[in-house]
Parts: structure tokens; C-alpha cells; sequence
């Protein structure tokens, strides 16, 4: 699909094309918001969906969206623009049978519920990561179903409207989609890419985005560091750390490009760096799980503060996920220890093989149908569809 501008200098979109369609040929359609692109977690779903002849709409806000290439008839793709005011008269305008979506805040934002038709509205998540303190207050409230990762999900929305006597939502044990698509790559992957780059030790440095983050933190020391001790380096910033703060990729960039074993890698949507790492060190991004579930090998974790978008998360009594997991999957490192990590690799990894059956088992109870995740969730979507009908 060419998305091109009107001779006003308007950027065309699909919207008056989508809203020509019939009910039932926009039943289910996902929606995929410009700063996180939807399909690679949707992806084993819509597969799935297709098997069972199902007709799928995919409207996306990111010109960089790797669907806006799909050729299969029974998905239509629809680019619908990424203008605030004209996202937010289309949501309010919607005709659909349900939404799916990984944007939170349903309501308090652009995306608001449909005041023409009774759409039902999922969310689905882009991380494991728990639902109350990395999420702002009331960012599932508007919702009318959650497609859960884990059990700890289910108990921290069922908790959450209970403290504050919400309507009990359709929380639906499904799992998550991108760790199955992961398994299955990684079992592909050739043997003789793992582990080494230039014969040497492969570091990823993956961290989550914002102020604290170990690449504002302490981005330049952590990869001379690491650089000094031998390793081969690659840096992953989040792609909202290269959208917010561009200046911090840029000075590790001009201090390191012309190291040879050193690789600024902005391609988020490729895992071959995942899969070749002989050790991943972030903070709080969940790329740690997507690690260790799927690579079976511990993490280190930099302790920079913790970030929270829920100063009330504490009232729920329940410990977030991404607080308790960290020591059990792996190694937890001070800031002011930073200097350690060379040596803390390669205690850790020489006892990888001791991680390796305590992180499936962790896996395995923390995560809902573990290759099953896209079968179990399409039924639950041709469900409602059915019970709308």
C-alpha cells in the first residue's frame, strides 16, 4: 500500500474506504497506534483467525507498519492517518462489532468509545509486564475485555476492581503471542549465529525508555566498560528513547561507531540480536522475559529507580510482576557496582545451565498456553462475535 498526499498536502488515508465496508465484513478489527505497531503481537491471532476462514480488519496509524505490505484477502488493512483530531472523529464515529487494541487510557485520550454503535472493546497486551504500576490509574477501565498474559494479570484486575468497585470485565486467560512467535523463530535459528559476534562474547544492552533508563543513565560508561573487558557491544535503545530523546543515541553513537565491535541497533523488529546474545543486560523493559522465557538464559538487570505511572499501584497488595521476577530470571546489579558487570557475566553464564530449568518452570506457571496463545484467543474472539451477532 502507497501512502501518498492529496495535492493540498493532506496525507490521504483509508478512512472513507473502511467506512464504506459492510458490518460483517469489519466485524473484528484491530487497531495499531502509531508509537507501538500492533502486528507482531496480534500476529499469531490473525494467523489463526485466517485458518478459520475469518474475515479480519487491520486499521494502523504507523506508516512503517509491516501490514500495510499484506496481500492476504482476508485481512484488509487500512491506513487511517496519525492526526490527533481526526483519530479521535473516526473512534467516536466507529462501526465495528469489536476493537482490538494495545493502547491503554480508552477514554481519557483521542481514542474514546464509539457514540454511533455498541463496539465491544479488548484490550491485548505488548508486554508481560504487570497491569497496575507501570500503567496509569484506571487504564483498563473503559475496557470490555482483557486478553490476560498470566495469572498475576487476572488477580491484579479482578483486585483492582474490587478496590475501587468497578464493573467486573471478561478477563480471558490467553497468554502472549510474541513469546510463542519467539520460541518458534529462536528453535530456527542457525547455531553457529548464537552467542558470538567477531568471535567475541555478544553484549545486548536493551533497556525500557524514559529519564532514568540505563541509556540516559549511564549509556556511554556501561558500554566502555564492556568494550575494555573484550566484548562485542550492541546497543538496542526502546524506540521511544530514539523518538524522545535522540540526543542520547546520538552521543553514544559519534563516541563508539567507529569501534568494530560496537552496533547501534534501531531495527526493533528483528529478534536475530535477541536470539545471538551471550548475555542481555537492561533495567525494567520487558525484553528481560522475552529473554529468558525464550532463550532460556539469565538476565542482568541495572537497578535504576523503578518507573511508575500509578503513585497508587501499592494499594492493590499485590507485588508487580516485574519487581518479583527480576532475582529469580537473574541477576540484579547496582548502579554504583556498574564496574562488576564484566565479572558478574561471566560467573552468571558460566552457571547458565542452572537458570535453565528454573526459567521454564517460572515460564510455565507465570504464562497461559504456552503454543497455544493465538488458538485460544481467536476462539475467544469468534465467541463474542458470535454471541453479537
Amino acid at each position: 500500500m502507497k501512502i501518498t498526499k492529496s495535492i493540498f498536502g493532506k496525507e490521504d488515508n483509508d478512512i472513507e474506504k473502511f467506512n464504506e465496508l459492510d458490518l460483517d465484513e469489519r466485524s473484528i478489527v484491530f487497531y495499531s497506534e502509531s508509537s507501538v505497531i500492533l502486528y507482531p503481537y496480534v500476529e499469531e491471532i490473525i494467523r489463526e483467525l485466517q485458518n478459520r476462514d475469518q474475515k479480519v480488519c487491520y486499521l494502523t496509524s504507523s506508516k512503517d507498519d509491516p501490514i500495510l505490505k499484506n496481500k492476504n484477502e482476508n485481512v484488509r488493512v487500512f491506513y487511517i492517518g496519525d492526526s490527533e483530531l481526526e483519530k479521535m472523529n473516526f473512534f467516536l464515529r466507529l462501526k465495528a462489532k469489536m476493537l482490538i487494541m494495545t493502547m491503554p487510557d480508552l477514554g481519557s485520550y483521542h481514542i474514546k468509545r464509539s457514540k454511533e454503535f455498541p463496539v465491544h472493546y479488548i484490550y491485548t497486551f505488548h508486554s508481560m509486564n504487570s497491569t497496575h504500576m507501570e500503567f496509569q490509574k484506571g487504564a483498563f477501565d473503559e475496557f470490555d475485555s482483557i486478553f490476560c498474559v498470566g495469572p498475576y494479570q487476572v488477580q491484579e484486575l479482578r483486585a483492582t476492581e474490587q478496590l475501587y468497585n468497578l464493573k467486573r470485565k471478561n478477563l480471558v486467560e490467553c497468554g502472549y503471542g510474541l513469546l510463542d512467535k519467539l520460541i518458534k523463530l529462536r528453535s530456527s535459528f542457525p547455531e553457529k549465529k548464537k552467542l558470538l559476534k567477531n568471535n567475541k562474547k555478544n553484549i545486548l544492552i536493551a533497556p525500557s525508555w524514559g529519564k532514568q533508563n540505563l541509556l540516559e543513565s549511564m549509556g556511554i560508561e556501561l558500554v566502555k566498560i564492556l568494550l575494555d573487558a573484550g566484548y562485542h557491544v550492541t546497543v538496542r535503545p526502546h524506540p521511544m528513547t530514539a523518538k524522545k530523546s535522540p540526543k542520547t543515541i546520538k552521543q553514544i553513537k559519534e563516541r563508539f561507531e567507529k569501534n568494530p565491535d560496537f552496533l547501534l541497533d534501531t531495527n526493533t523488529s528483528s529478534f536475530e540480536q535477541l536470539f545471538s546474545s551471550y548475555a542481555l543486560i537492561t533495567d525494567w523493559s520487558g525484553i528481560g522475559y522475552e529473554y529468558a522465557f525464550v532463550c532460556e538464559r539469565p538476565v542482568i538487570y541495572i537497578d535504576v529507580p523503578k518507573k511508575s505511572h500509578n503513585k497508587e499501584y501499592e494499594k492493590i497488595g499485590l507485588v508487580p510482576f516485574e519487581i518479583s521476577i527480576r532475582d529469580k530470571i537473574g541477576e540484579i546489579v547496582s548502579i554504583q557496582n556498574i564496574e562488576t558487570i564484566p565479572e558478574r557475566i561471566e560467573f552468571l553464564y558460566s552457571h547458565g545451565n542452572n537458570f535453565e530449568n528454573k526459567i521454564q518452570k517460572i515460564r510455565n506457571d507465570a504464562i497461559f498456553n504456552i503454543g497455544e496463545s493465538g488458538k485460544v484467543t481467536a476462539s475467544e474472539i469468534i465467541r463474542i462475535i458470535s454471541e453479537k451477532a
